[in-house]
């Protein structure tokens, strides 16, 4: 397989005009359309901005390379397109980009993956890249392609097709032993940069003179894995990656870690801080290292919050199927006439089954919460304490009654659990360091769990007293509120849309989580609600009032009506982007408004998720509806007052 057998002539646009990010998205998945590479055009779509969400694609130097990997690509494929003019791709050198490739990748199958990584390599050639940008056909463009591929890497060989990647095995043609530099490059995709970042590094090192190897961690797997005796005689490492790779083995090395884009953009650099001594030694910890967890200039704050998020997202799953299960088990109740006593929800045997059930699932989400922060801090040492320390929160045990009592510690007392544990046993781990080697063996299966279960042990029993008093307080508090719940469901409602699934958006949600757990759920309602306003006000602005949006916008939107019938804020990112300025307000407001009148009836919610498909199950459904109509339609007016007319 060769890259000529991967992009077409009519998945090639020469000359092209982009407006903007967008609409340069736009325009390259209509090429994979019309190609008939993709199975699902919408789903291909989500896939792609939710890369671009995670990260530009663009590379700097006028390169762009969107991508993604995912069912909805019926066979591997390339788009690509020149912009004369350039576009905004939020490149990180500033410039616009004027030669973009759009990626199809399937979730089966890597062997285009190995013809993807040869594109890569080559689009590190200035040269080559300024004979494609001077292209006035498709055919061309093809020409240019297929001669550079058999001069680099000569005639297809069947049987060479299924070897290493080009990038790995350019860097590693510098010298056959004694690399003085090593490298491992890797992204989340493993399809572009990593490659691109390989191949960059191995030219540098060439034009300095330096022996390097570099190994890929692409989607195929990893290619061109360094030897524990090149590491040994290695001066120093490079590490450009944007995801976990296995760093134990660099434990006493010279480690320089970095985020992917710096191995393409500033590999001389890297390269020197790794000879020049400035590298400093890397002591592994047995916690994940991951390269864009510790590259330089990370907050506290930001590692807190991605910490936060692992448990978040394993915690998730629990909640969601378990809220849905209960709230099934109160309908099904009501609907069958059953009395509404202290037994609701299980006074007849289907309406019990689905409590039960539900309350099995819903019952973990502490310990999960707390179990997975702390996995994320310390590794598996911080499995155990989170766990144990979530369960003890849910339980609310204490010195006077070890074994639990009817009042819990809560959402709070769990996220203490978390990173009070996780970061003991990594400050635990960094102790054994020094103890006598022969004890290695003893320490992940005896001396972590005994240690850690003792310090979390008396550790919750110290605090679940003071988190019950807090957590009693703030339900008073909630309940006393009254109608100054309204201002609470304007602040809920409006953090849903500021940044659509950013770090306020998340911290909404999970104090919507954290009242569910308590028994309040009004203030889940107001968040679910304040969540799904954002793409139907976008969808509805574009509907009445197209004179204020681009032709691309204006196809994408009807997407926005489904996205945000079903809780997913995200669908309206793509137009914020695009004139923050103007649309975040807009939503922000809307949103407001919906979440405010949502707590003025009362609206209840108990299923985390899920949007119009779980309205059955909303208390006061039929003003849960208005208030959506309401928040949506406000938000439309306020998009057609705060957006310009399209020129």
């Amino acid at each position: 397989m060769r890259i000529v057998d991967l992009l077409k002539e009519g998945s090639i646009k020469i000359g092209a005009t982009a407006a903007d990010k967008p609409d340069a998205i736009e325009q390259l998945i209509a090429l994979h359309e019309k190609a008939g590479n993709l199975n699902d055009v919408e789903e291909y779509r989500k896939a792609i901005l939710a890369r671009e969400a995670g990260g530009t694609t663009a590379i700097g130097e006028g390169m762009a390379i969107p991508h993604a990997k995912t069912d909805a690509v019926a066979q591997p494929a390339l788009a690509a397109m020149t912009v004369p003019d350039g576009v905004d791709y939020e490149a990180p050198d500033g410039k616009p980009s004027n030669l973009l490739f759009m990626i199809a990748a399937p979730s089966d199958g890597d062997v285009h993956l190995e013809v993807l990584s040869r594109l890569m390599t080559m689009l590190m050639d200035m040269d080559f890249r300024s004979k494609l940008l001077g292209a006035s056909t498709p055919a061309e463009f093809l020409q240019i392609i297929d001669t550079k591929e058999i001069e680099k890497f000569g005639e297809p060989e069947p049987a060479a097709e299924a070897t290493a990647p080009a990038a790995a095995a350019a860097a590693a043609a510098a010298e056959p032993e004694g690399y003085r530099v090593l490298a491992v490059t890797a992204c989340p995709t493993g399809i572009a940069h990593t490659y691109m970042a390989a191949e960059a590094l191995a030219q540098e090192a060439e034009k300095m003179g330096v022996p390097i190897k570099v190994e890929t961690n692409g989607s195929g797997g990893a290619k061109n894995i360094l030897t524990a005796d090149e590491i040994a005689a290695a001066e120093g490492i490079i590490v450009a990656a944007d995801k976990n790779v296995e760093m134990a083995r660099f434990d006493g090395k010279p480690v320089v870690i970095t985020k992917v884009a710096d191995g393409i953009n500033k590999p001389e650099e890297l390269i020197n801080r790794a000879l020049d001594g400035s590298a400093p030694l890397y002591h592994h910890t047995g916690a994940v290292d991951s390269a864009a967890d510790s590259a330089e200039g990370e907050s506290i704050g930001r590692q807190i919050y991605k910490h936060l998020m692992e448990g978040v997202s394993h915690m998730l799953p629990f909640v969601v199927a378990g809220g849905i299960f209960i709230a099934l088990a109160f309908l099904i109740d009501t609907l069958l006439g059953a009395p509404q006593d202290g037994n609701f929800g299980s006074n007849t045997p289907v309406a019990a089954w689905f409590k039960g059930i539900g309350g099995v699932s819903f019952g973990f989400m502490l310990p999960i919460l707390a179990g997975y922060i702390g996995r994320s801090i310390a590794d598996r040492p911080g499995l155990l304490v989170g766990f144990v320390g979530g369960s003890m929160a849910a339980a609310g045990c204490t010195f006077a009654d070890p074994a639990g009592q009817a009042v819990s510690a809560g959402f709070l007392g769990a996220l203490l659990a978390g990173f009070a544990g996780g970061y003991f046993m990594l400050w635990f781990e960094k102790v054994c360091e020094n103890i006598p080697q022969a004890l290695d063996g003893m320490k992940p299966m005896l001396i972590y769990p005994l240690v850690g279960l003792a310090f979390i042990g008396i550790f919750m029993c110290a605090v679940n007293p003071i988190m019950i008093a807090i957590n009693a307080g703030i339900s008073a508090f909630l309940t006393s509120l009254g109608s100054a719940k309204i201002l609470l469901g304007i602040l809920l409602g409006g953090m849903m849309a500021i940044d659509m699934g950013g770090p306020i958006n998340k911290a909404a949600y999970l104090f919507g989580l954290a009242a569910i757990e308590s028994g309040n759920y009004d203030m889940m309602a107001a968040v679910m609600i304040g969540g799904m306003v954002p793409p139907l006000a976008i969808a509805l602005a574009c509907t009445f009032f197209k004179d204020r949006w681009t032709e691309t916008e204006l196809k994408s939107a009807p997407v926005n009506y489904i996205m945000g019938l079903s809780f997913i804020t995200e669908g309206a990112i793509p137009y914020a982007a695009a004139d923050p300025l103007r649309v975040i307000p807009a939503c922000v407001i809307g949103s407001a408004v919906a979440g405010a009148i949502s707590m003025a009836f009362g609206c209840t919610l108990m299923a985390p998720h899920g949007g119009i498909f779980v309205f059955a199950v909303v208390g006061n459904w039929p003003m849960y509806l208005v208030a959506l109509a309401i928040g949506a339609v406000v938000g439309a007016l306020m998009l057609r007052v705060l957006k310009k007319k399209v020129a």
